[in-house]
């Protein structure tokens, strides 16, 4: 066959005409960029191109392009000169031409396309939720006699008849539905039962349809096809005429809520999800009794879909979506489990039961594997698939010392672990598509069932009445049975003995014949009897039948109770479960190990985040180790260890607190500079942080001690700090040429104590520090000589308060002693000493306070803890000091080295600083912090910074 090709460009100036010969296939192509700007096609998708094909026929329209001059003389001819085209039929009578619009005529054609996919192919009808073809399948299977009760029959018999009687298309695709409809994974209650390979949850090909067969679930007949010979329905020709096919089902309960569909149209989509029969049963009896119902009610019987896969369904926001206006994004996470499966190395894995809907197994067990190949699942040594016939087992073995909670975030993050179900709840209403919410959907279901069971109701009531008819009838013919004997006999023919019948008793032509056709065995007085018991109970049964139709409130009894029988034979409990977790949004904290780090902040305002590890203890009286290259004119201001999840709160010396996760500063080295703060909080000019506070949650009976430089101590609640800014907010309202210095926790029961440059000690109780709001000053915390600061603030814990009141003299004042706590003193000049906290007493604000160091000339107080907290079997101290220097060389020191000495002692060297500078700062840390690697302390411990 010849194909010739055409290029025509429509535009007004074109001064050639185009006339389209009918030999073989034509083509036509058009670039009419004003034409598509046309308000008709704004309508349509936008097309670059549009192409028409015609078959060589010569009694078939022919078309003409004409040109705007010859609109004159085409008029003869029936061309309008609009620059249409026409349609030429050649038939035996002559020619007859229609003009009409191009673009009318791709509009109608390009709308009658599309709803032909719609109604005939993509979407499934509201009132049984089945697509065509799926209806088909299944009248083909019922028509064959494939119940439940029956043998199976190979898929090829099943598809041979819905090909040649219903549904004239591809064989593969018919097949492919009715193995979706036999799959427990794809619908949550199949309406198939197949035998043989249908396929797997690992997107595995079922057996061909020679090897495979089928019959009807039990479900499926209850449900679908149980009135269809009632006239419940209207029958419908097929595309030949030769059957007749059921345009719907008589569904018991909505199909399209319990199985769910997807589909993609013209223009249009579908994606509705499975729900449980049980619930789906319980929220349309709560419509029944209550047409008004809110959503609310409705979701307390159907509380979110239930998917065949099972899984979690994380929160409820997009639930109420979609049950609301049709759509909505359900998160659907896998379900797992954590079991250790080495006891010695307590190795742990984590174990997949359940996929989310519409995951392939395989392919997720393959992306798990591929990401930890590219190292971006870390703390996985194995896995393996275990899934049998008995359930679903994905086993994904983790390394030693690897958090099974972070390792399950991640896989949550990257992979298909959690996935989202889009709801778009689209279905043909009254042979149009329309967006439904759950209300919408049941109550149009309730309105196609009362049609269903009126239409049932009066077939039946019809039947009975014809019945009736009849056996009214005959029992007039027994009551005269010896002259309707002579009636038939005298009779010439039947036609004469039934009108005579009908004459002489007033009988229809029916009950006529009727008589006619009765056995002689029905004459005896016994089968009398048995047809006034008939028409007694065919009066009762019409009695109950026209009650039933007059009243709708009986309807809808009736639809309740045999949805509810459904539900009492055919529900299973939910598999979907329900989490809280709104939204199942997986952030960085949900994937990030909450494990003990350590800060360093300089005083240039240089933060770093590092692993505890990074330090080893050391004696006292070394050097140390650098905690890193500074700045010029840099030195350190504050060390402190925390957890990585924790509340930072950052304290500045104009009194603003600002705040942010701990994870959020970049991890470093410890030889690395370490990462500005200006990067990581909305710092003002000159601004310098000046105290850190980690806090892992913020509870009531919690507060934070301020204490400024020149000695204004404030309490606030830690829960005014809950909620900052990204700008920060104000902490404390300071008075000119006074900074902020330190911030600590604690309750009222504690004890906190302070003190100055000069070595002066104050112990006061925390509840009788008055607190306060965020913007005020404070009261004093001690009267400070000429020259002198505050130099260090430490809270002793309640606990330690309590065993220090039960050991007391006769005067109520703390017995002196040497054991702990004890007070730790560090001097600028690299000496301290712990002195027993008995040895100092408690008194209010305000107060010169007690001697606690005596310095030597040119030295002040650097840092004061309270340490003890922490003790070993032999007593001592089991806790850490890290010092470091301006120059930022830092010392890590066992606390129980340093020798108990008294209130005037100088004490001892804790870090030689010869040419390190002062004491900068110090922090506390437990002992239980890991220790390098061997080699990694042979190599940091011969370094000295700068």
């Amino acid at each position: 066959m010849n194909i010739h090709s055409f290029n025509c460009n429509l535009l007004p100036s074109n001064p050639s005409s185009m006339a389209f010969s009918t030999a073989g296939i034509r083509l036509f192509r058009c670039y009419n960029h004003h034409l598509w700007r046309s308000p008709s096609f704004s309508k349509l998708r936008p097309f670059s191109e549009l192409r028409f094909f015609s078959v060589k026929n010569p009694r078939r329209p022919t078309i003409q392009a004409k040109r705007r001059e010859e609109s004159e003389a085409g008029a003869v001819n029936g061309e309008d000169g609009s620059g249409s085209v026409s349609l030429l039929d050649r038939g035996i009578s002559g020619e007859r031409i229609v003009p009409t619009e191009l673009h009318k005529e791709a509009t109608e054609a390009y709308m009658a396309y599309a709803m032909s996919v719609l109604l005939g192919r993509a979407l499934p009808d509201v009132r049984d939720g089945l697509k065509p073809v799926h209806r088909r399948i299944l009248f083909a299977m019922h028509e064959l006699g494939l119940s439940s009760r029956k043998p199976f029959k190979k898929c090829a018999r099943v598809v041979g008849e819905v090909l040649g009687k219903f549904h004239p298309h591809g064989d593969v695709a018919v097949y492919e539905s009715l193995v979706r409809m036999a799959q427990d994974f794809s619908l949550r209650s199949p309406l198939i039962q197949g035998h043989g390979n249908f396929g797997s949850i690992d997107s595995d090909p079922p057996a061909a349809m020679r090897y495979t067969e089928c019959r009807l679930q039990a479900l499926t007949e209850a449900m679908l096809l149980a009135d269809l010979d009632l006239n419940t329905v209207d029958f419908v020709p097929n595309f030949d005429s030769s059957q007749q096919e059921p345009s719907l089902l008589p569904s018991r309960i909505p199909n399209l809520l319990l199985n769910g569909s997807s589909g993609i149209a013209v223009g249009m989509a579908t994606n509705i999800p499975p729900h449980n029969l049980g619930e789906l049963v319980d929220a349309l009896s709560v419509l029944i009794h209550n047409p008004e119902a809110t959503l609310q009610e409705l979701l307390e019987s159907m509380p979110a879909p239930d998917f065949p896969t099972g899984g979690l369904i994380m929160g409820n926001l997009g639930i109420l979506d979609a049950y609301r206006t049709g759509k909505g994004r359900i998160v659907i996470r896998g379900k797992t489990e954590i079991e250790q499966f080495d006891s010695k190395t307590k190795r742990t894995a984590i174990i997949i039961k359940e996929i989310p809907y519409q995951t392939n197994k395989a392919t997720l067990v393959e992306k798990i594997a591929e990401h930890v190949e590219n190292k971006n699942l870390e703390g996985i040594s194995d896995i393996r698939d275990e899934s049998d016939r008995s359930g679903m087992r994905i086993v994904i073995e983790l390394k030693r010392g690897a958090e099974p909670s972070v390792v399950l975030n991640n896989l949550y993050r990257l992979t298909a672990l959690q996935s989202s179900f889009n709801c778009n709840m689209v279905g043909i209403l009254n042979g149009q598509p329309k967006l439904m919410g759950l209300k919408e959907l049941l109550q149009a279901f309730l309105e196609f069932r009362c049609s269903v069971v009126e239409r049932r109701a009066q077939f039946k009531l019809s039947q009975a009445q014809a019945r009736q008819h009849i056996v009214e009838g005959i029992i007039v013919g027994l009551d005269n049975l010896d002259e309707i004997i002579q009636v038939i006999r005298k009779a010439s023919s039947n036609a004469m003995a039934s009108a005579d019948l009908m004459n002489k008793y007033s009988l229809s032509q029916k009950q006529a014949e009727a008589i006619l056709d009765i056995n002689l065995r029905k004459l005896t007085v016994l089968e009398r009897n048995k047809f006034v018991d008939e028409g007694k109970s065919l009066m009762e049964q019409i009695c109950k039948l026209e009650e039933l139709l007059s009243s709708k409130k009986q309807i809808l009894q009736l639809i309740e109770q045999e949805a509810i029988e459904l539900k009492n034979k055919f529900a299973t409990p939910r598999r979907s479960m329900l989490d809280d977790d709104e939204g199942g949004q997986v952030d960085d904290i949900d994937v990030i190990p909450n494990e003990e780090v350590i800060l360093a902040i300089s005083e240039k305002g240089y933060v770093k985040r590092m692993k505890p590890n990074t330090f080893a203890a050391q004696g006292r009286g070394t050097i140390g180790k650098s905690v890193g290259k500074m700045r010029v004119n840099d030195m350190m201001s504050d060390f402190l260890v925390c957890h990585a999840h924790d509340h930072i709160l950052y304290f500045s010396d104009k009194g603003i607190v600002y705040s942010s996760r701990a994870y959020k500063i970049p991890e470093c080295t410890r030889t690395a500079a370490g990462t500005p703060l200006i990067q990581i909080l909305s710092l003002s000019d000159g601004e310098r942080i000046t105290s850190i506070i980690p806090v892992g949650e913020f509870v009531d009976d919690q507060y934070l001690v301020m204490l400024t430089a020149n000695g204004y101590i404030k309490k606030v609640s830690l829960n005014y700090f809950s909620s900052i800014r990204s700008t920060g907010i104000i902490a404390i309202q300071l008075v000119p040429d006074d900074e902020l210095k330190w911030v600590r926790c604690c309750t009222n029961d504690d004890l906190i104590a302070m003190a100055s440059q000069n070595g002066m000690v104050i112990l006061s109780s925390g509840d009788t520090i008055r607190s306060l709001g965020r913007n005020t000053r404070g009261t004093t915390a001690m009267k400070l000589k000429n020259g002198d600061k505050m130099a260090s603030m430490d809270i002793i814990p309640a606990t330690f308060r309590k065993e220090l009141d039960q050991n007391v003299d006769e005067y109520g004042i703390w017995k002196k002693g040497t054991s702990g706590p004890w007070l730790l003193f560090v001097s600028e000049s690299g000496y301290g000493k712990r002195v027993p906290l008995s040895s100092f007493r408690l008194s209010p604000l305000n107060r010169v306070g007690l001697i606690g160091y005596k310095f030597a000339s040119e030295d002040q107080l650097a840092a004061v803890f309270v340490v003890g907290f922490s003790l070993s079997e032999d007593g001592e101290s089991d806790e850490h000091i890290i010092l470091v220097s301006q120059s930022g060389t830092i010392n890590r020191i066992k606390v129980r080295d340093i020798s108990i000495q008294s209130r005037y002692a100088r004490g001892v060297i804790l870090m030689r600083l010869d040419h390190l500078g002062k004491i900068q700062s110090a922090s506390l840390i437990s002992s239980a912090v890991g220790e390098p690697d061997e080699d990694e302390v042979v190599q940091l411990l011969g370094e000295i910074a700068g």
